[in-house]
């Protein structure tokens, strides 16, 4: 019994639920997808095109007496699911990329002053100190409250 409790425990957190929320809903949202692309686009695409039907269009490899028993390349098939994924990835690029501007925008304070730093530098032997030492650890010297800031020259432009 205490395996039938382990999976249980396991199958209902938060997260396995949240998944499995989130693959039904994906699924659900392949069909709209291909319904958009078979029903919407796809007909403005096969007018555009001479040979109408493009997700039909196929190279045969080997020709047998019922068409339906050919061996063949369908190149148009695979063009439409990869515009089906195009779709997607895009929607899903979209909501992704809102909803982790939302999460900034209430997760980051605009007035919020950034943390003050925590350890400095040695001025003399580059080693990192506690930003309240007095003494460098590693070269022992006396170490001034507030460090020169020396700005380093830029460096010059390759051509």
């Amino acid at each position: 019994m205490a395996l039938f409790e382990d999976f249980k425990k396991f199958a209902f957190k938060g997260n396995v639920v949240d998944l499995a929320v989130g693959v039904i809903i994906g699924g659900a949202f392949q069909k709209i997808v291909t319904a958009l692309v078979g029903d919407l686009i796809m007909p403005v695409v096969a007018l555009i095109l001479p040979s109408g039907d493009w997700r039909e269009s196929a190279k045969v490899l080997r020709a047998a007496p019922l068409a339906k028993d050919n061996v063949s390349l369908k190149y148009g098939d695979f063009a439409g699911n990869v515009l089906d994924f195009l779709i997607v990835a895009f929607v899903l690029f979209l909501i992704v990329s809102r909803i982790i501007k939302a999460a900034e925008v209430k997760f980051i304070k605009k007035d919020e002053k950034p943390a003050e730093p925590t350890i400095k530098e040695c001025p003399f032997c580059f080693e990192t100190i506690p930003v309240k030492a007095t003494r460098c650890k590693a070269c022992t010297s006396t170490v001034p409250e507030k460090p020169e800031v020396k700005v380093a020259p830029a460096a010059a432009a390759t051509t």
